[in-house]
């Protein structure tokens, strides 16, 4: 688990979480903020550490959100792409019966010509 953080981290995290706080931040007034679960009010905090600690822990709870759903899509783009990997198989696999039909139906065919030739 730590290591998939980390290397989510390391990948794309840090490129998007630096705009997605801005937004945050814009978008998103102390009253607001209290409609996300997990998110708490932290400008009410009279002392600095308190105020940095309640701001470290809204955005470990956001790191955590975004690794949870960038998980969640990761598993669902997998799932796509072995639904397709099937979708292929079974579309080769028609497209070979049917190559085998039509090379049956022209022996057919040419079978039925040459009979009524005799």
């Amino acid at each position: 688990m730590k290591d998939e953080q980390s290397h989510l981290r390391q990948s794309w995290l840090p490129q998007f979480l630096c705009p997605a706080g801005a937004l945050l931040v814009v978008s998103l007034s102390p009253a607001a903020a209290q409609d996300i679960r997990g998110l708490e009010r932290c400008m009410a905090e009279t002392r600095m550490e308190r105020r940095t600690g309640c701001l470290q822990a809204n955005v470990e709870f956001l790191q955590q959100a975004l690794i949870k759903l960038a998980r969640e899509t990761q598993d669902k783009i997998n799932a796509t792409e072995r639904d397709l990997a099937a979708a292929r198989a079974d579309i080769t696999a028609l497209k070979s019966t049917m190559e085998k039909l039509n090379n049956e139906l022209i022996q057919m065919k040419a079978n039925a010509e040459s009979n009524r030739k005799k």
